[in-house]
């Protein structure tokens, strides 16, 4: 979709911080607000208080008469971030988003920003944005589970990436090695499902499923290269099925660098609403943002919805 690099810079921030992450830092947050307050005359912070408070808090402050900020500043990992979208998306109002990155994977901010700090990012959006800045404001695409109504940021995946959330839960480490650790020691015993993936009407998969990702985002987990030819603005969503010719223990290392696009056993596809399903009946092992989706059935429909989402980005480079 259209950007517009012409946008003023922001006047009003709201900043979140999720204080029940594992990753949570006080310090984090009192850098951010201080960055913001730096350059911007009206910050207010708001500390999340429990799951879905991130939503709740980004609509009401969308819904004021008065005061509404114009910049909504995330800081946590990619479950928060899920919860800031779902606020910017329902709710009325035109506040664009920014993230800090302050969880295990990251995805949601490095796919926007990359490796770089976010000390750099943020002050470009702060202070360098608008016509020959170095950020720009973007309108990204989401997708819609219909299942759920829920939007999608970063992205979807059945199968192994799904299931190494819950593996996650049980290993004493953080950060992106958390989930380094728990996707390949899903990987190592995971059977597939049996799956059929469905793009614009047209049945693009079916057999046995290592995984099936919708989206989105390049990246999954902050490392792995699971839609390397995505773009966030292009009215499409790409989707990737690993099917059973991959052994699931390989994906990791395959995705790691994208090696996975070379093998007869992968498909990418592109379209609009994208279908995916286990033909067997049982639930499908889904996730979306780093949730893992328990209330799910045998199916989820995604559909686009383009350049819903204001997000500031690189003035440079794909997107």
């Amino acid at each position: 979709m259209a950007d517009n690099a012409a946008a003023p810079g922001p006047a009003r921030v709201l900043v979140l911080a999720n204080p029940a992450s594992g990753s949570h830092s006080p310090h984090l947050v009192r850098e951010v607000t201080d960055l913001c307050a730096g350059s911007v005359k009206h910050v207010e912070v708001h500390l999340t208080s429990a799951p879905g408070d991130a939503t709740g808090a980004v609509c009401r402050a969308l819904e004021r008469t008065d005061g509404v900020p114009d910049l909504v500043v995330v800081i946590g990992g990619d479950g928060t971030v899920r919860e800031v979208v779902q606020g910017l998306a329902f709710a009325p109002g035109h506040a664009a988003l920014a993230v800090v990155p302050g969880g295990t994977g990251n995805s949601g901010y490095k796919m926007l920003w990359g490796e770089r700090p976010w000390t750099e990012s943020l002050k470009a959006v702060l202070t360098d944005s608008g016509a020959g800045g170095s950020a720009r404001l973007r309108r990204l695409d989401l997708a819609r589970l219909a299942e759920t109504r829920q939007y999608v940021y970063l992205g979807a995946c059945s199968g192994v990436i799904a299931d190494a959330l819950i593996t996650a839960k049980d290993i004493p480490l953080t950060g992106r090695d958390l989930y380094t650790k728990a996707f390949a020691d899903t990987a190592a015993a995971y059977v597939p499902y049996p799956g059929r993936v469905t793009v614009d009407g047209r049945v693009v998969h079916e057999g046995p499923t290592v995984l099936a990702n919708v989206g989105g985002g390049r990246y999954r987990g902050g490392r792995y290269l699971v839609l390397p030819d995505s773009l966030l603005d292009d009215g499409l969503l790409d989707v990737c099925v690993i099917g059973e010719g991959v052994h699931a223990a390989d994906v990791p290392e395959l995705t790691r660098t994208a090696a996975h696009m070379e093998h007869p056993a992968t498909v990418y596809a592109r379209g609009r609403t994208i279908t995916v399903e286990r033909t067997d009946g049982l639930r499908l092992p889904l996730e979306h943002d780093g949730e893992y989706q328990h209330g799910i059935g045998p199916s989820a429909t995604f559909e686009v919805m383009p350049g819903i989402l204001p997000v500031w980005a690189p003035a440079t480079g794909r997107t």
